[in-house]
């Protein structure tokens, strides 16, 4: 499968984004989706996760509470609705498509990733 994220941006402290993000070759509704982020210098780190039929969502500590993962199977399409957006939220956010249709917090779990798209929050 391929997966296209959009929707990062240059935002203000205690903005809002809305990433989305397309899978092709696939049907989406086979797979759980996650998204994972990399900021400058760290490692990769879940964000968040939905499961085939959106009924199961997980989320990292770091953006419970503030985040929303969703997707439309009939777009093929998976969201990361992001508020209040903190310095610390500046990252590469990956979408990935998981080996199963059940929600999971492990990174070794999505085989199959996009390109991500940047996100950058000014303090």
């Amino acid at each position: 499968v391929q997966l296209q994220a959009s929707g990062g941006g240059l935002v203000p402290a205690g903005g809002s984004l809305r990433l989305s993000c397309v899978l092709s070759g696939g049907t989406s509704n086979t797979y759980a989706m996650g998204w994972i982020r990399q900021a400058p210098g760290k490692e990769r780190e879940f964000v968040a996760s939905i499961s085939w039929n959106g009924r199961t969502t997980y989320y990292a500590d770091s953006v419970r509470g503030r985040s929303t993962i969703s997707r439309d199977n009939a777009k093929n399409t998976v969201f990361l609705q992001l508020n209040s957006l903190k310095a610390d939220d500046t990252a590469v956010y990956y979408c990935a498509a998981a080996r199963s249709h059940l929600a999971s917090v492990r990174l070794n779990d999505y085989p199959s990733w996009g390109q991500g798209t940047l996100v950058t929050v000014s303090s």
